[in-house]
């Protein structure tokens, strides 16, 4: 029997060829991106790496040109349509929108609100043994303020259970801190914006005068430093943090829920304008959330102490970002220093520790395990 004739084994060689022009393409591409984002040299160290920070910088510049427009298109017809603002945001009462993590605490993290009770111990100890005085605001997520609003939303059971057992904490560790959810929860003027995590100017007073409260007991007087403070400007329409969050910044009015508005106003303390006008001792530093960069809190709060306060509040500070940061300058304080007021936004005490968290908590020795929420 004749032997039968293979036949010849298929080429895959323009196959192969047209994978690698592809893949050229998308090199060139990226290369192009990247240079067209004009990345800077400090921007990419070993600590940006580490911390995220160039991994997002490089996803930014990597994204085509269409694809924050494709982006927006998409996020304006599911929220057209189907009333969808994403994972990170909801929507309560018609026009009110929340932060998800305000609701519910976020899943798979375990032991990290223990963690930052060890953490806060530790670095209230610090810094009395300096010999200043230290004073704790958690600020009330706008889901436990904002109550009316929240149409069958809920906020969960956990976090309310987690924000008493924080403040029962502090009592039995004799810290200061002041309680603002009182204060915010009089009046029916909104104390946080509708599409906004951070408080209104009616919300900031009501917790600057609240916090100088507290604060006065232990400086023992009002300063006597004179701030003048601007008429309210024109209302002016304010983009909210959960409107960009749900990827909606730049959809057009109807495609997105209606803008806040606000009225600006100016706080500065008072100067003679003199040669020899000298700048009063700082006396009290602020280290916060954006909640301490917003709505003209510190600047209310300085004016009800009668002192200047010496903001070092970070936006994205979380529970101890800001502290952190202040404690690595610690030599450049000031030695007139009387008083820390350490805030942060109460879903702080939920989110996953960050790199520095954990790095503070690995030198510090075991504790006795605390009460786990």
């Amino acid at each position: 029997m004749a032997d039968v004739e293979k036949p010849p084994s298929p080429s895959h060689r323009r196959y192969a060829a047209a994978v690698i022009v592809l893949l050229l393409l998308a090199q060139g591409c990226g290369m192009w991106l990247l240079l067209r984002g004009k990345l800077e040299a400090q921007q990419l160290t070993p600590a940006a790496w580490l911390d995220g920070s160039a991994g997002k910088l490089l996803d930014r510049a990597l994204q085509p040109p269409l694809q924050a427009s494709t982006d927006t298109l998409n996020a304006a017809l599911r929220y057209r349509l189907l009333g969808d603002l994403g994972a990170q945001v909801a929507q309560g009462c018609p026009g009110w929108l929340f932060y998800r993590d305000g609701l519910r605490a976020q899943p798979g993290v375990h032991g990290a609100y223990e963690a930052r009770l060890r953490l806060m111990r530790h670095w209230v100890d610090t810094l009395r043994a300096q010999g200043l005085q230290v004073l704790l605001v958690a600020v009330p997520d706008k889901a436990r303020v904002q109550r009316e609003a929240l149409c069958g939303l809920q906020q969960s059971r956990l976090l309310d259970q987690r924000l008493t057992h924080w403040q029962s904490a502090l009592r039995q560790a004799e810290v200061p801190y002041t309680d603002l959810y009182p204060a915010l929860a009089e009046g029916a003027a909104p104390r946080f914006f509708h599409t906004d995590v951070h408080m209104t100017a009616v919300g900031a007073q009501a917790a600057a005068d609240a916090v100088a409260a507290s604060a006065l007991r232990l400086l023992g007087s009002r300063g006597n430093q004179a701030f003048d403070s601007s008429a309210p400007g024109p209302a002016r329409p304010r983009m909210g943090d959960l409107i960009s969050l749900a990827g909606l910044e730049q959809a057009p009015a109807g495609w997105r829920p209606a803008l806040d508005s606000e009225q600006p106003v100016h706080i500065d303390a008072r100067r003679s304008g003199g040669l020899l006008d000298a700048t009063p001792a700082v006396e009290v530093l602020l280290v916060g959330s954006s909640n301490g960069r917003r709505s003209e809190f510190a600047e209310r709060l300085g004016r009800n102490l009668g002192r200047q306060v010496w903001n070092q509040s970070l936006d994205g500070g979380q529970f101890a970002g800001a502290l952190l940061a202040a404690l690595k300058k610690r030599e450049r304080w000031p030695s007139t220093l009387k008083l820390v007021i350490w805030e942060f936004s109460e879903m702080a005490l939920s989110l996953p520790l960050t790199a520095d968290e954990q790095a503070v908590l690995a030198t510090l020795a075991p504790g006795a395990a605390d009460h786990a929420l």
